[in-house]
């Protein structure tokens, strides 16, 4: 089970810090995604990382903007996200997939989704 929290309404340069929580037999394997959704639009990818946090990868809108870190001892991954600006405007959602080695950009590879946790940024 996965849990996103953390989203709230900023301001365009403000910052936020998104948190996914994972519980149940899966929660400390694997790595974890994130993902994002405007109403009316096709669910994109945003960020992930390794299981180990070696490798992280970073969708060029938010490249340079966002860190993705992880803490196994918690089961938590975070997301920090500076800089915002208003077409970060999304629903944001945290996935983990269900095995090793899988291609963490490919949504489709992901089989546990959080409820998601909106983000509003105002101009």
């Amino acid at each position: 089970q996965l849990q996103a929290f953390g989203g709230g309404l900023v301001q365009a340069g403000e910052s936020l810090t998104l948190s996914c929580a994972a519980s149940g037999r899966d929660a400390s394997k694997y790595g974890t995604g994130w993902f994002r959704q405007v109403p009316g639009k096709e669910r994109e990818f945003v960020s992930a990382t390794t299981w180990s946090g070696r490798n992280s990868y970073y969708a060029e809108p938010v490249k340079g903007r966002f860190t993705i870190s992880r803490d196994n001892d918690d089961n938590m991954v975070y997301l920090q996200m500076n800089s915002l600006k208003p077409e970060d405007t999304a629903v944001y959602y945290c996935a983990k997939p269900q095995a090793y080695g899988v291609d963490l950009i490919q949504e489709a590879l992901y089989s546990y989704w959080g409820q998601g946790t909106q983000v509003t940024v105002s101009s």
